[in-house]
């Protein structure tokens, strides 16, 4: 996979994630401006647990991406 492709894809859902899911299930993370792999892999657990199924299938989509770049 490409990797500047990929930082875009973990940007893009990083960002997608605070805006559907960021005051139920990020409440307790405060969002960074150019997320790492470590820092989208950081809100998955989150979003596992204090969302719904979508932020649960959310969380799973970043962690393929971030697994893709490591």
């Amino acid at each position: 996979m490409n990797t500047e492709k990929s930082e875009t894809d973990i940007a893009s859902l990083y960002q997608k994630a605070f805006k559907d899911y960021g005051a139920s299930a990020l409440w307790s993370s405060a969002p960074v401006l150019n997320p790492t792999p470590e820092d989208a892999l950081a809100i998955t657990r989150s979003l596992r647990f204090e969302g719904n199924l979508q932020a649960r299938r959310l969380a799973e989509q970043i962690e393929q991406v971030c697994r893709a770049v490591v």
